[in-house]
């Protein structure tokens, strides 16, 4: 039988905030590899924004250069996306993968983005999904949380201890963490 994985939630009002919650949970234990971060980096035309990867090496610029700078260190895998409907995103963690995967078998339905199809793929509902993008559409940062129940709630008091706005949990998938969106 198959385990069942859910996921914690956590919206961030600033880039400082998301980052202490990322930090704490690595204090603790958390294993980065289950940790989705998402969130913008536009908010100036007069420098150069992007990313670059090389080799084992992430690098980042722009106005939250440092942050995501910080965080690549300690999430698995990357990626810097244009979704319709919300604009350019950063996203690093698992989530990225669930995305890909979304992408590439057509899945998004319903009115959905790319990142509202993969949210949903490992149970998060739709109108849980529409706060969240509308969140991201406000420049706010989304922290996932993915795991076994024990994981998702110890993960779930760590972000609401390092001031989330709002964090919950959402219901389960049975099968490997790493096949939650499959």
């Amino acid at each position: 039988m198959s385990e069942k994985y859910s996921s914690a939630v956590g919206i961030y009002r600033n880039h400082e905030d998301a980052e202490g919650a990322v930090r704490e949970l690595q204090l603790f234990g958390f294993d980065m590899k289950k940790l989705s971060v998402i969130g913008k980096d536009f908010h100036t035309e007069e420098n150069v924004i992007g990313y670059y990867n090389t080799g084992d090496r992430m690098a980042t610029w722009g106005k939250f250069g440092l942050f995501w700078g910080a965080i690549w260190g300690l999430l698995f895998g990357s990626a810097f996306l244009i979704i319709p409907g919300i604009g350019p995103v950063i996203v690093g963690g698992p989530l990225v993968s669930w995305i890909i995967g979304v992408l590439e078998t057509a899945f998004v339905t319903g009115g959905l983005t790319a990142l509202g199809g993969a949210l949903t793929g490992i149970g998060i509902p739709k109108d849980s999904v529409l706060r969240y993008e509308t969140a991201l559409k406000t420049n706010k940062f989304v922290l996932i949380a993915h795991g076994t129940a024990q994981e998702v709630e110890k993960a779930k008091s760590i972000l609401a201890k390092n001031r989330a706005e709002e964090v919950s949990i959402h219901g389960g998938v049975n099968g490997k963490l790493s096949a939650m969106a499959a």
